[in-house]
């Protein structure tokens, strides 16, 4: 599986659907303006002192520990994953390194998880990802509590954008509990915002209010609480008194992080 609108007719939207529809291409650099960050780090929480640590800007090297195939681990990549596009969103240059078991590198895939470097050497700042079982680790340590459920099952049917999402929508230092109802959920929410996202495109694009860019920030910059990102989300769907152009490109800009190709129907709705 695999953001800026103009306001155009459809076939506009159109060739912007093709070049937003990506979930594992290059990460632009995170739009400019006053008050555009929420912090002026991201900050996160050190497992090993459970102090939170701010992450500055410099060549980060983001080590996902992972040895089995299961959904944890795959937990784990996406944590990773997405850690590593805050950062960039921020201006800081990442490497991410990893050597996961076949099996779990077509899990990867399936969910647009970026592919990693298996070259552990390199200069830069290191933070370890890995699971509350993995062995310790000198250095900050950002852990991620375990997941079950028939994530599978649901994989090989084509909803992987649900795995990611149900993933996404938990804390991550809290089980995650992959039952059907949280994919069925996940599904129908992915679709219903797919659609919608689609439709404000074919409105006057509109620049993302500040306080909209300030809350979207100010959650992933903090310990990276996508749970919270995913809120600020739902409440600019039902927001009214916030043009369409402006809804469209908030959650344009959003899934920049989260990387659930919220873009990817544009062109397919008037």
């Amino acid at each position: 599986m695999s953001e800026a609108h103009t306001g155009a007719p459809v076939g506009r939207a159109r060739e912007l659907g093709r070049r937003t529809h990506v979930r594992n291409g290059p990460h632009l650099p995170a739009p400019e303006g006053p008050g555009a960050y929420a912090h002026p780090v991201l900050r996160i929480t050190d497992a090993g002192t459970g102090e939170p640590t701010d992450v500055r800007p410099g060549l980060t090297r983001i080590h996902a520990h992972v040895a089995r195939a299961d959904t944890s681990a795959l937990r784990v990549l996406l944590v990773a994953d997405v850690l590593a596009r805050a950062l960039e969103l921020g201006g800081t240059p990442v490497v991410m390194v990893a050597d996961p078991p076949a099996e779990l590198r077509a899990r990867a895939d399936a969910l647009g998880i970026r592919r990693a470097e298996t070259d552990t050497l390199g200069g830069g700042r290191i933070l370890h990802v890995l699971g509350p079982e993995d062995p310790v680790v000198d250095g900050i340590r950002v852990e991620v509590a375990p997941a079950g459920g028939p994530a599978d099952s649901a994989e090989s049917a084509g909803s992987s954008s649900a795995v990611r999402l149900a993933l996404l929508a938990h804390p991550r230092s809290s089980p995650a509990d992959l039952d059907s109802g949280a994919l069925t959920e996940a599904q129908e929410t992915l679709a219903r915002w797919r659609k919608t996202v689609a439709l404000w495109a074919n409105h006057p694009s509109k620049p993302i209010p500040e306080h909209v860019r300030q809350e979207l920030r100010a959650a992933w910059e903090d310990d990276l609480d996508l749970p919270a990102v995913l809120d600020v989300l739902r409440r600019l769907e039902g927001a009214d008194d916030v043009p369409d152009g402006a809804r469209f490109e908030s959650y344009a800009y959003a899934d920049r992080l989260l990387g659930l190709e919220l873009t990817r129907e544009i062109g397919a709705w008037a």
